[in-house]
């Protein structure tokens, strides 16, 4: 049976899993026991495989399923449902628009708003119980990919946009810099979108040619974030939930086919 290219999401007491059409999570509760919910996605525009659309479009279902499973699952506790992810959003957006108004060259003025960008992310990952279900879901997918035990680390975690991104985006400011004035601010906006659409694109071709030098290169700050800061090893238990997520998922999908 053809593999299901499938992304996911850690929660602060469980994963999250999702396929093409439908998705499945699981979390931990209180008294030790697992509970799974699943559902189809939310689909938002039509479905494309335009270059450049496709990507922005598949992000944002990924993003309009989290309040599914909050009213299906509510015991599940996202990562963002703390104070401090709050505060730490505020001061990115922030510190985004400063970088944006500094006089730096394009490249390191990016650069910095997208460091800015991972600030609240960072901030949710920063407790131990985060970071080992990012793991465990990264574990539990790749060894559905591969048929071996996968590492904490996956090639398609999104972290690996970091480097696109950070890419995309300068070229993007680049260009609309050489805006005339009165629609620099629109050519900033539709920059954002493009920078988005062709980072996703390059994500892709990431992932398809894993061995190539520039994506290698374009990989490592993603690698190294998923190493050093949002993952970390996950217990048996944590890898018991992920493993009830993915089958949540794909019996899902099954019953959509």
């Amino acid at each position: 049976m053809e593999k299901l290219r499938l992304g996911g999401m850690a929660l602060q007491n469980g994963v999250l899993v999702h396929g093409p059409t439908a998705w499945g999570a699981a979390v931990r509760l209180p008294d030790g026991s697992i509970k799974a919910a699943s559902g189809t996605k939310p689909r938002i525009g039509p479905q494309t495989a335009i270059p450049f659309v496709r990507g922005p479009l598949r992000l944002a279902e990924a993003f309009a399923v989290l309040p599914v499973v909050k009213r299906a699952l509510p015991e599940a506790r996202m990562p963002f449902e703390r104070p401090a992810v709050v505060a730490a959003l505020f001061a990115a957006t922030t510190g985004a628009g400063v970088a944006r108004r500094s006089s730096l060259p394009a490249v390191p003025r990016e650069a910095a708003v997208v460091v800015a960008s991972l600030v609240p992310a960072l901030v949710a990952l920063r407790g131990q119980e985060l970071t080992s279900y990012h793991g465990a879901e990264h574990i539990s997918i790749g060894t559905y990919e591969t048929g071996e035990r996968a590492d904490k680390e996956h090639e398609r975690c999104g972290s690996h946009l970091v480097g696109p991104l950070t890419l995309t985006s300068a070229l993007a400011a680049a260009a609309a810099h050489r805006a005339p004035a009165r629609h620099r601010q629109a050519a900033q906006l539709a920059g954002t979108v493009a920078a988005l659409g062709a980072a996703v694109e390059i994500f892709g071709w990431m992932s398809r040619n894993p061995n190539r030098r520039l994506a290698r290169a374009l990989a490592r700050p993603g690698t190294e974030l998923q190493r050093r800061l949002s993952t970390s090893e996950p217990s048996e238990a944590q890898l018991e939930v992920a493993d009830a997520a993915l089958r949540a998922c794909l019996e899902a999908e099954a019953a959509a086919a």
